[in-house]
């Protein structure tokens, strides 16, 4: 007797929960820790399911609440920077949503991962301009790797999911999620999603074995390799293939600014920075090396100078994992494109452990001159008033080299990133490619929050700092450990050096009339010290830096300070000036 049996199916009942407790539920499951975002009245709803995920039984994020909007898409860049993880920040429509936007530019320019999640008015007013209504997909798109709106609840969890695998993902950067107000109250039965494949997205290119031989080739065939290392080697957390790589061939290399602490200060291979105020040496030897070999960087044209005259004489092998990089600046002889936490040691195993003495000893005459006649100069003037580069060494020596830079832009940019010291990785956060001044406080902050056991010090203009000085209210608020250094020179230093080198010195409107900031850290109840004479300079920096929580210290700069070694513009990368 044959007997046919069956299996009776059970379904339970899927829950019923509104689209904001969705997202709420999405975001723990990507690992969100920390989230930046101002409430409006577009994103409410989130905002009151978040008020559960705050505290309690059901506590999952911090959310820490900004002054500016843009301020969250910076402390995002930061907290992503230093973390390595996705950045978060949350808004509401129409103005707080645009002013997240330069923020997602920055991110888009500097390859940095966060996820932008702003309210919208309800799908059924859209394009009726409702208040607070515009148009962020359309907007965003050119600037972020993804945009898109969330219509209905029951797409929540797919598109979240999407957001951050886009976001994290290959070459990370910006993403942001378009959320109406009527998939936010809506009630749907939630199902979790996990999305870890996009259909025309090719997150990680295979690798090509052809091409990793005939680099090899070239390296075992040459006499004065060179390196120039990239930010994609820190995105790629392949620090350490890249030393062994570079010690196996021993090849010099210079450093992109945001690919600073990619290779240790100290390291013997590291000839320093590159690019129009980087060190002489390298950006020298750039015209003289036979391979060059570009790893996660992009030939900015501040790294090229004019590209007419640019490393003609070498080989040139460019390694990213983005396929338009290559070619679109400099033409490259070899193209890997890959990770390079996968092509780099694809390539290392196939070198010869070679010695290049000669051509590595060559760089010290020149790195001699720039010593003598810029470096000294700038970190150990004998008279006179403070300088940049003498403020930035002191901070340099006092954290010995473990702490993360966090910058503004301009001249205080320029001499932190020359100055300051790096032992560790994922230690510089600074705007690069946008370069957007406001970006050091917010980004200082959510560097913070990302690392809480490391020091954060934090350099600014007085332009760049009272762009978003009131995030000192935040800061206040949280009591968030953020070293702020002011270098003071009561001018928009960049733009008055380049007024006096190019247009005949004709100061046109880079002078400012600053506040008093000893009120203004009264006011927030910030501790603050000033430093005007040489001779205070350690001590102060030492009380700083052993003072519990946050810290202002204001340094009264020499007005006309300039940025040497410098690449005028549209020159050749080796006319560099040592002096004016």
């Amino acid at each position: 007797m044959c007997f046919v049996g069956f299996h009776k199916r059970y379904t339970m009942a899927k829950e019923m929960i509104t689209g904001a407790e969705a997202l709420m539920r999405s975001l723990k499951a990507e690992g969100v820790s920390t989230i930046f975002g101002y409430p409006g009245g577009s994103i409410m709803p989130v905002y009151d399911a978040l008020y559960d995920y705050t505290r309690g039984e059901k506590k999952a994020f911090e959310h820490i609440l900004v002054r500016h909007e843009q301020a969250a898409a910076h402390a995002a860049q930061g907290f992503a920077r230093v973390s390595g993880e996705v950045g978060v920040c949350l808004v509401t429509s129409g103005p707080g949503a645009t002013n997240t936007l330069t923020g997602i530019a920055d991110a888009m320019m500097d390859s940095t991962p966060i996820v932008v999640i702003a309210g919208q008015v309800g799908v059924n007013v859209l394009g009726t301009d409702a208040f607070q209504e515009v148009d962020l997909v359309g907007v965003a798109q050119p600037i972020s790797k993804w945009s898109y709106q969330i219509r209905r609840a029951e797409d929540i969890a797919w598109a979240v999911s999407r957001a951050f695998y886009i976001a994290r993902s290959g070459r990370p950067g910006p993403v942001v999620l378009d959320f109406p107000k009527n998939a936010q109250v809506a009630t749907f039965e939630y199902e979790p999603q996990s999305v870890d494949f996009v259909r025309s997205y090719v997150a990680y290119p295979s690798l090509n074995t052809d091409a990793v031989r005939e680099a090899a080739a070239l390296i075992n065939n040459s006499k004065k390799p060179m390196a120039l290392i990239g930010q994609g080697v820190e995105l790629g957390n392949a620090q350490n293939e890249l030393i062994e790589f570079l010690e196996k061939a021993d090849i010099p290399a210079g450093r992109t600014m945001l690919g600073l602490s990619a290779l240790p200060t100290g390291h013997r291979l590291n000839m320093g920075m590159l690019g129009m105020h980087g060190n002489y040496a390298p950006n020298k030897k750039e015209q003289e090396c036979d391979v060059l070999i570009a790893i996660g960087m992009r030939f900015s044209d501040r790294v090229t100078g004019n590209l007419d005259s640019y490393a003609k004489q070498a080989k040139v092998i460019h390694l990213d994992i983005d396929k338009s990089e290559i070619n679109k600046n400099v033409t490259a002889d070899v193209a890997i494109v890959a990770d390079c936490k996968v092509s780099l040691p694809a390539i290392t195993r196939l070198l010869d452990r070679s010695t290049h003495k000669e051509w590595i000893e060559s760089f010290g005459p020149l790195a001699e001159l720039e010593n003598e006649k810029v470096i000294q100069p700038a970190i150990n003037p004998k008279e006179g008033p403070l300088l940049m580069g003498e403020v930035v060494n002191a901070v340099a020596e006092a954290t010995k080299g473990d702490a993360v830079l966090v910058t503004d832009v301009g001249q205080n940019q320029m001499f932190s990133c020359r100055y300051f010291k790096y032992n560790k990785k994922r230690s510089i956060v600074s705007s690069g490619g946008l370069g957007t001044m406001g970006f050091a406080i917010p980004a200082a902050m959510g560097a913070a929050f990302a690392a809480p056991d490391r020091t954060i010090c934090m350099f600014a203009g007085d332009g760049g700092f009272q762009m978003s000085i009131q995030e000192l209210g935040t800061i206040m608020e949280h009591r968030v450990p953020v070293k702020m250094i002011l270098l003071n020179n009561n001018y928009l230093g960049n733009v008055r050096q380049w007024q006096d080198m190019f247009f005949q010195g004709r100061k046109s409107f880079t002078k400012m009339a600053n506040p008093m900031y000893k009120c203004i850290a009264e006011g927030y109840d910030i501790p603050y010290s000033a430093v005007t004479e040489r001779a205070d300079l350690k001590a102060e920096v030492e009380k700083m830096i052993n003072t519990d929580g946050p810290y202002i210290l204001e340094c009264a700069i020499k007005e006309e300070d300039n940025v040497m070694p410098m690449t005028p513009l549209g020159k050749p990368v080796d006319e560099m000036l040592l002096e004016i």
